[in-house]
C-alpha cells in the first residue's frame, strides 16, 4: 500500500471532507478487494470508501486540540474474506489555520521597572506559515514607556523618571499575528508598572533647632522628648540612624524603628541646681545606601539640640547609702551609735528631721535624734541574741513632709568577753566499785557562746585537794577525768559531786564551775556496767544520810499540811451578821444569791407575808397547774392581835409542814409581822414615817433579855443618854 503519510488543514465545515485515497497492488479492479481502516478516530471521525479506498473526515478538526492521527489499513479479499496483505499504518497531520488570535497569559500583567520581560504567546504552530509570527505594539504609556516589537520586552522611554513624582503607570501591549499584515488576528494585555524605589534621598530635618524641656527628677534611662527627619523613600531606603555628634556625658539618643525617630533618653541624673541649660548636634543619615547615588549626595543631615532642665521639690539625699555602724555588746543603754546625715538637694536647702521606721525596730533597741541624725541605744544589746540589727532611718522635709528618703542602716554588735565557758553537753558519767588509780572515766569538752578573733582556747581545773578524781588538761579543748584511787564502794556512797572549773582565754576572763555527777556502779570484770542502784542496807547498820533527809522531809510536809488544815477551818467559822454595834439600818449585807426573777415572784405571793390580816387562804401556786389531790385548807388569820410572835412563826411552820402544796425542797419565809398591838408598833426604817430623832426606844429596856441586845443599840442613841 502506498500514501502512508496524509496533510490536510483544518477543517471548520459540517461536510465531509476528503483526506486522501489508499490503493493496494493486489487491486486489480475488480470489485473483489475490500479497505477496512481502523485506529484513531476510525469509523466516527474518519471513514473509508471500502471499494475505492478514499478517505474522508466527518467532524471539524482543531490542530490546537489534536494534530497528528494515527490509523491502520487492511486489504480482505470479499470472497474468502481474508487479508490479502499485512496491516498497514499511515498518519494523518493536520496543517494549521490563522483561526486563532494571539491571546496573552493574563489579562492585566505587574511589573516593576526594570526587572520586567513578560512575552506574550500565540497557540498557533510557529513552524507554519506567518500565522503565529506576532508583532507588539505599544497601544498606551507613551512617551514613558517602549515595546520591542519581535520579543515583546518593555524599556523605559524617559530617563531619570522618579518615583517620588509617579509610581504606577498603566501600559496597554498588542499582539498581531500574520506578522502584522493584513487579516491578521491581535490581541491586547494591560501592563501595571510601579517604579520600584531606590535610595535616591537623603534624609532631610525640616527644621535645624530643637528645645526640649527636661525636669531634674527624670529617672535615668527616661525619654524627654523626640525630634524627625524626613526621608521621601520608602521600606529600608527610608531607615534612619540618629546620633550625637561626639557623644555626651548627660544624654543618648536612640532610633524608633516603628516611626523613625529620635528619642532623646537621659544617660546620667540631671540636677537643676548644677547645671540648667545643654546644647549639643544630632546627625542623622540613612542606613542603608545605594552606590549608584553615594557620590554625588550626602546622605546625612545635622541638627542642634538644647536642653533646658526645670526644678522639681526633690526628697532629701543621704550622704551614704547604706550606713554600716559597729557597736560593742557591752555598750548601755543610751549610748552613742553613729550618725546618719541627709540635706535637701534644693536651692532652698530646707531643714530635715530624722525618724526610725519602728515597723524595722520592733523591738524598740533604738533611738535617733531627729535634728542631728545621731543614734543612741535605748536598750543594751547582746550580740549572743542578734548579731545584726537592720533598721530604716526616714529623712523628711520639714516644710513638706510627703517629701521623704529612707536608707538602710546595718548595726552589726561586736563580740565581747561576757558569757563564761560550759559543759559543751550533759555527760552520763559512773566509775566501777573495782576501778584502779588512774584509769579514765570521762572525756569532757567545753562551749562558749562569745566569738574571740584568735579562737576558743578552754582550761579546765578541779580542786587539788580531791582524795576521789583527777582531771588532765588534753590542751585541745577538752580535758579527761581520771580516778585518783581505787575502792568505790555503793554502800559508802553511791554518787560524787565533781566540781570542774573552765576558763576562757579572752579578756576580761570568764570562768565558771559545772558540775560533773559520778555514779559508782557494778561492773564486771572487764569494765563493764552492770548496775547503779544502790545496796539495800540492813537496818542494823543504821541509816544513811538520804534517808535521814528524806524522813525530816515528810515531816516537814505532814506538819504544813496540818496548819494549812486548822487555817482553812478557822476560815470556815461564820462570822457575826452585824459586825457594828452601830445603827442597824446603817449595815448592809450583799448575798452573791441570784434570784429566780419571775419564778419567785408568780411562785409566791409576797403579801400574804407582810400581815395575817391580809392573808388569803384560797392563794394557790401560780407556778404550776394545781391538782385536787387535797382539799385545799384555808388558813386563818391570827384571832389574838396580841399574840406572840414565836407563837405566830411556829403556827406558820406548822402550816408549811403540813401543807401538801408547799415546795418539797427547803425554802426560807420571811415575815414582815411584828405582833399585833405593840407599842413600838413597826420597827422598819422604811415604812417608819418619823425620823429617829422623834423617836424614843427607852421602853425597849423593860422587854426583858430577849430584847437587851436591841435595846443596846437604839437607847444607846437616843440624844438625853448621850447628853
Amino acid at each position: 500500500m502506498w500514501n502512508q503519510f496524509f496533510l490536510m488543514e483544518e477543517y471548520t465545515g459540517n461536510d465531509h471532507q476528503y483526506v486522501g485515497k489508499l490503493h493496494s497492488n493486489m487491486d486489480k479492479d475488480d470489485g473483489n478487494v475490500k479497505y477496512v481502516l481502523t485506529g484513531e478516530g476510525a469509523g466516527n471521525l474518519f471513514i473509508i470508501d471500502e471499494k475505492s479506498g478514499d478517505i474522508h473526515a466527518t467532524k471539524r478538526l482543531d490542530r490546537e486540540e489534536k494534530a497528528m492521527y494515527t490509523l491502520h489499513a487492511k486489504v480482505i479479499d470479499r470472497r474468502t474474506n481474508r487479508e490479502m496483505e499485512a496491516d498497514t499504518e499511515f498518519n494523518i497531520k493536520i496543517h494549521d489555520i490563522n483561526d486563532n488570535e494571539p491571546k496573552f497569559a493574563k489579562e492585566i500583567f505587574f511589573a516593576s521597572v526594570p526587572e520586567m520581560s513578560e512575552v506574550a504567546d500565540d497557540a498557533d504552530d510557529q513552524t507554519y506559515g506567518n500565522s503565529a509570527r506576532l508583532v507588539y505594539s505599544i497601544l498606551q504609556g507613551q512617551p514613558y514607556f517602549s515595546v520591542d516589537s519581535e520579543n515583546g520586552t518593555i524599556k523605559t522611554a524617559l530617563p531619570g523618571m522618579d518615583r517620588e513624582v509617579k509610581e504606577n503607570y498603566q501600559v496597554v501591549i498588542q499582539a498581531k499575528d500574520m506578522a502584522g499584515q493584513m487579516g491578521g488576528l491581535s490581541g491586547t494585555t494591560t501592563v501595571s508598572i510601579t517604579l520600584s524605589d531606590v535610595n535616591d534621598s537623603p534624609p532631610r530635618f525640616a527644621n535645624h533647632s530643637f528645645r526640649v524641656t527636661a525636669v531634674e527628677s527624670t529617672e535615668v534611662g527616661g525619654a524627654i522628648g523626640r525630634i524627625k527627619a524626613d526621608d521621601p523613600d520608602i521600606g529600608r531606603n527610608a531607615e534612619m540612624d540618629y546620633s550625637i555628634v561626639g557623644g555626651h556625658d548627660m544624654f543618648n539618643i536612640i532610633t524608633d524603628q516603628t516611626t523613625q525617630e529620635g528619642v532623646l533618653v537621659v544617660r546620667k541624673a540631671l540636677d537643676f541646681e548644677d547645671k540648667r541649660d545643654y546644647e549639643f548636634r544630632v546627625e542623622v543619615r540613612n542606613t542603608y545606601l545605594d552606590a549608584r547615588f553615594v557620590h554625588g549626595l550626602q546622605f546625612k543631615d545635622y541638627a542642634t539640640v538644647r536642653v533646658t532642665v526645670e526644678d522639681v521639690d526633690e526628697s532629701p539625699i543621704f550622704t551614704r547609702n547604706p550606713y554600716v555602724i559597729e557597736v560593742h555588746e557591752d555598750t548601755a543603754a543610751g549610748s552613742f551609735v553613729g550618725v546618719v546625715s541627709a540635706r535637701d538637694p534644693d536651692a532652698e536647702n530646707k531643714p530635715v528631721k530624722y525618724s526610725i521606721d519602728r515597723h524595722t525596730d520592733l523591738e524598740r533597741l533604738f533611738n535617733i535624734d531627729s535634728g542631728n541624725g545621731s543614734i543612741t541605744t535605748l536598750k543594751a544589746l547582746d550580740r549572743e541574741m542578734s548579731r545584726w540589727h537592720n533598721i530604716s532611718v526616714v529623712a523628711t522635709e520639714i516644710n513638706n513632709p510627703r517629701q521623704t528618703t529612707r536608707v538602710p542602716v546595718f548595726i552589726k554588735v561586736l563580740d565581747v568577753n561576757d558569757n563564761a565557758p560550759e559543759f559543751a553537753m550533759s555527760y552520763d558519767t559512773f566509775v566501777c566499785e573495782n576501778v584502779k588509780a588512774g584509769q579514765l572515766i570521762q572525756t569532757i569538752s567545753a562551749v562558749d557562746t562569745d566569738e574571740p578573733l584568735v579562737g576558743h582556747k578552754f582550761v579546765f581545773s578541779i580542786a587539788p585537794a580531791n582524795p576521789n578524781f583527777t582531771i588532765v588538761d588534753r590542751e585541745d579543748n577538752t580535758a579527761n577525768i581520771l580516778t585518783r584511787r581505787g575502792g568505790f564502794r555503793r554502800r559508802e556512797m553511791s554518787m560524787y559531786l565533781l566540781p570542774v572549773v573552765i576558763s576562757d582565754n579572752d579578756y576580761p576572763i570568764q570562768s565558771s564551775t559545772s558540775t560533773l555527777i559520778v555514779r559508782v556502779c557494778a561492773c564486771d570484770s572487764r569494765g563493764n556496767m552492770q548496775t547503779c542502784n544502790p545496796e539495800v542496807l540492813p537496818f542494823s547498820d543504821g541509816l544513811t544520810t538520804g534517808a535521814l533527809v528524806a524522813i525530816l522531809l515528810c515531816v516537814v510536809i505532814l506538819l504544813m499540811i496540818v496548819v494549812l488544815f486548822a487555817a482553812l477551818r478557822r476560815q470556815r467559822k461564820k462570822e457575826p451578821l452585824i459586825i457594828s454595834k452601830e445603827d442597824v439600818r446603817d449595815n448592809v449585807v450583799s448575798y452573791n444569791d441570784e434570784g429566780g426573777g419571775e419564778e419567785d415572784t408568780q411562785a409566791f405571793d409576797i403579801g400574804t407575808l407582810r400581815h395575817p390580816e391580809v392573808m388569803d387562804g384560797n392563794k394557790m401556786r401560780r407556778d404550776i397547774i394545781p391538782e385536787m389531790l387535797f382539799p385545799y385548807r384555808r388558813t386563818s388569820p391570827a384571832k389574838d392581835h396580841n399574840g406572840d410572835v414565836r407563837d405566830f412563826i411556829n403556827g406558820r411552820l406548822h402550816d408549811n409542814d403540813s401543807d401538801p402544796t408547799a415546795p418539797p425542797y427547803d425554802s426560807l419565809a420571811t415575815y414582815a409581822y411584828e405582833g399585833s398591838g405593840s407599842a413600838a408598833e413597826s420597827l422598819s426604817s422604811l415604812e417608819s414615817g418619823a425620823t429617829e430623832g422623834d423617836q424614843d426606844y427607852d421602853y425597849l429596856t423593860s422587854w426583858g433579855p430577849p430584847f437587851k441586845k436591841l435595846a443596846e443599840m437604839y437607847v444607846a442613841k437616843s440624844p438625853d443618854r448621850e447628853t
